[in-house]
């Protein structure tokens, strides 16, 4: 009888010691040096009958912080790093005057695409489903200004994030398709110049 409920123990508690955490989450994505691929972003506007969609590449250093090249509808560089977020000019990257709004968002894309979830774990509830190959985190904000933002981030994906959606208060959302993203062991000559300047 004693075997059989060691047994019952076993079969019953082996998938809970197996269970995919935030731990091995943060750092499955954490472990590439680089991710890059293309991106898809729609803006969703209650106002509007079909959502607003540009395209373009983005650059994901684990050491440096994210390049955000924007291809269509209008091309347009952004930086994201532990600085903030700068735009490629003429004369160079320049500082973003960052709104509330638009630094949270920022700052929790990197976040999200680096694996930093003790970040996130600071300002949102996280909620974990799924298993390495296809997982889903869930995150509710906490304080009290990320919840006049959003009502709820959703992020999905495998290997890499895949899918981001933030859904705001006042009821507009924003989904980013990152299906085609792929680990790289180093930046290029043009992404290292892109950090450096």
């Amino acid at each position: 009888m004693k075997r059989f409920f060691a047994l019952l123990l076993t079969v019953v508690l082996a998938p809970l010691a197996h269970a995919f955490d935030l731990d091995q989450l943060a750092a499955q994505l954490a472990k590439p040096a680089v991710v890059r691929g293309p991106f898809i972003q729609e803006k969703h506007l209650r106002a509007l009958p079909k959502p607003l969609t540009s395209t373009g590449q983005f650059v994901l250093s684990r050491d440096l912080g994210l390049l955000w090249l924007l291809q269509s509808p209008l091309q347009q560089d952004y930086r994201i790093d532990g600085n903030g977020i700068a735009k490629r000019t003429p004369q160079g990257w320049q500082p973003v005057p960052q709104q509330n709004a638009s630094a949270q968002q920022n700052r929790l894309f990197l976040a999200v695409l680096k694996g930093d979830s003790s970040g996130l774990r600071q300002d949102f509830e996280l909620s974990l489903s799924g298993e390495a190959s296809a997982w889903t985190l869930d995150l509710v904000p906490r304080s009290l200004l990320l919840k006049q933002i959003f009502t709820a981030i959703q992020i999905s994906g495998g290997e890499q994030v895949s899918r981001i959606e933030l859904r705001e208060t006042q009821g507009d959302s924003t989904v980013l398709r990152l299906t085609d993203s792929h680990a790289d062991s180093q930046l290029s000559d043009t992404d290292r110049h892109a950090f450096a300047d």
